[in-house]
């Protein structure tokens, strides 16, 4: 009896230690997980934040030693810092992307950092589950790049992962922490990522409904590219049976494309047959559309039969003060101007259309 409650108590002991209560972690350091979209490409950076707790001027180059040190544990003898605190710093990319210019396929990596003043270098490890850095082998390392840290003026207490600088196909990641800043720019190419999510997503429930073939055939043709698959995804946008659809958004888009790849009558018949489906909304956004592209005669046309179809509102007064400055009619572009303005919905419309109405005044063009 007594060997089986003994028996029972080491059970019991074993099995707590799997069962302790969530505390924060040892040494107070910070868990945190900082994500970023970058086109279509998701980066996610899981780390531990230590804080400088009265150490200023004592982190970087001392706690944060430089370059690569035996720390005096585990087999490596030759570690980088570890990025954050306790268990590796990771960062993971959801697809290939160029760090500081060179390429990095899509993966977790454990992160590092060889301290210098002048030139860190961050190193990109297949090592995404040790301890800190105390089983860091340069073996495993995928990628190196080499970036210069940044002082700051004003200091973070807590180290710290943020994106800046987010552009469409681009962003810089920054380590903060104390007052310095270590950056590596992350690019990635977002149009060919972006095409090739479409043509899977096409396939797939997605793929019946008109307005996708659209939203497909829409994007290549805002950024240039893939003209002729675009016209493909375009026609079954306005035509394939069960899904397609001609209306205003479908044929506009159609004519577009096709305006592109210079077949200009095609263009000009989908076009004819797109503006009567179109609503207000729609036909003042196709006129602002030819304004851009200097097409000034066409885009008074537009604002005109949007004026004709639904006169007397805020909208195609508006098309119609554009439009009459457009073709350099200044006078009759500011009596529409006069019967827009008690119809302005806010004071920031009243206020653009005040300015516009003293641009009118002075002979010139409010576009």
């Amino acid at each position: 009896m007594k060997r089986v409650f003994f028996a029972l108590i080491l059970g019991l002991a074993g099995s707590m230690v799997n069962a302790q209560l969530t505390t924060a972690p040892d040494g107070g350091n910070k868990k945190a997980i900082v994500g970023e979209r970058i086109g279509i490409t998701d980066v996610l950076i899981n780390y531990s934040r230590p804080g400088v707790k009265g150490r200023e001027g004592k982190i970087w180059g001392l706690l944060v030693h430089a370059g690569f040190v035996d720390q005096g544990f585990g087999p490596s003898k030759s570690a980088p810092w570890r990025a954050g605190a306790n268990e590796n710093t990771t960062i993971e990319f959801s697809t290939d992307v160029r760090v500081e210019g060179k390429a990095l396929a899509a993966g977790k990596y454990g992160l590092f950092v060889a301290y210098d003043p002048n030139e860190s270098t961050i190193i990109f490890s297949k090592n995404a589950t040790s301890w800190g850095s105390y089983f860091y082998h340069e073996k495993e390392d995928v990628l190196r790049v080499k970036v210069k840290p940044v002082a700051q003026d004003r200091a973070v207490e807590w180290l710290k992962y943020d994106f800046i600088n987010q552009a469409e196909n681009s962003a810089t990641v920054t380590l903060m922490w104390e007052k310095i800043m270590i950056p590596f720019k992350v690019e990635v190419e977002y149009v060919p990522l972006q095409l090739e999510s479409f043509r899977r997503e096409l396939r797939t429930d997605k793929g019946f409904r008109w307005n996708a073939w659209n939203q497909a055939a829409a994007f290549a043709l805002q950024n240039n590219t893939n003209l002729e698959e675009a016209l493909i995804w375009s026609d079954k946008a306005v035509n394939e049976p069960f899904i397609g659809e001609k209306n205003f958004v479908t044929l506009s888009t159609r004519a577009q494309i096709l305006a592109k790849l210079n077949r200009t009558a095609e263009a000009d018949s989908a076009m004819k047959e797109a503006l009567p489906l179109a609503n207000m909304n729609q036909l003042h956004g196709y006129g602002r559309q030819l304004l851009a592209q200097k097409r000034n005669k066409e885009a008074f046309d537009v604002f005109k039969r949007n004026n004709d179809k639904y006169p007397n509102q805020f909208t195609t007064n508006m098309g119609m003060v554009r439009g009459y400055s457009a073709i350099a009619n200044y006078k009759k572009g500011l009596e529409f101007a006069q019967k827009a303005l008690p119809q302005a919905p806010d004071k920031q419309n009243k206020d653009n259309l005040e300015k516009m109405i003293a641009t009118l005044k002075e002979g010139k063009d409010v576009n």
